[in-house]
């Protein structure tokens, strides 16, 4: 009984080698490059995911009481990147709160950073 190998590329029966797993070049180099570009997306998830952990915990440390006024040198020394959010709130008076998970921020005059806990009354205008 004999078992044809497929090629992983596009499923065609190879021919050669007992060990080849693409039946030419052309099909080990596409599977290859897609294999690379899924791999790429999956680190840049992360990262992404790694950040906004990062920013939540950071902020749940210098508020873990609920609601502090700090600097945002202060933010920023600790390692917080401002870039990375989860959602953004605004209130009925304007002011728009930037959230990472469960807790947000508000900037204010002077570089100052209010931090908040998700309240929930937010859910209801989200």
């Amino acid at each position: 009984m004999t078992h044809e190998k497929t090629c992983l590329q596009c499923h065609a029966a190879i021919t050669g080698r007992s060990d080849k797993r693409f039946c030419t070049d052309q099909c080990r180099y596409l599977h290859n490059n897609l294999i690379k570009q899924q791999s790429q997306g999956e680190r840049r998830i992360q990262q992404v995911n790694a950040a906004l952990r990062k920013n939540r915990s950071i902020l749940r440390q210098f508020s873990p009481l609920g609601k502090t006024t700090v600097s945002r040198q202060h933010l920023e020394l600790a390692g917080f990147d401002f870039r990375f959010l989860t959602q953004v709130y605004r209130t009925q008076r304007g002011n728009t709160y930037h959230l990472c998970y469960d807790y947000g921020y508000l900037l204010l005059p002077d570089e100052k950073v209010l931090i908040v806990n998700w309240q929930p009354y937010m859910d209801e205008r989200s």
